[in-house]
């Protein structure tokens, strides 16, 4: 699956050389800029949602999820720990799982 070859990616970045990597220079300018970068990828994706630019969306939403397993890595969390979270929610209401919480 195309998220799960990109996160094993990412995580391989972890310890790579900053100059030579995108991703490693993210990763090495630790969790806080890596959270900073994703949610200004989140604003650029709502911004191209307003407009109804559905390429630009896709687009937009491709960065979105990059950054959200850049982030993810810098925290040590895994895609898999999330595929897990949302299995555990699988067949849950979205009314009675948010009044879980």
């Amino acid at each position: 699956m195309t998220l799960e070859r990109l996160a094993s990616t990412i995580a391989a970045r972890k310890g790579a050389d900053p100059e030579t990597s995108w991703t490693a220079k993210l990763l090495a300018k630790g969790p806080e800029k890596c959270a900073e970068k994703f949610g200004e990828e989140a604003v650029e994706a709502i911004i191209e949602a307003v407009k109804g630019d559905r390429a630009r969306l896709t687009s937009e939403a491709a960065d979105v999820i990059y950054h959200l397993l850049v982030m993810l890595a810098a925290r040590d969390v895994t895609l898999q720990d999330v595929v897990k979270e949302l299995e555990r929610r699988e067949g849950t209401s979205g009314i009675a799982e948010k009044a879980g919480r």
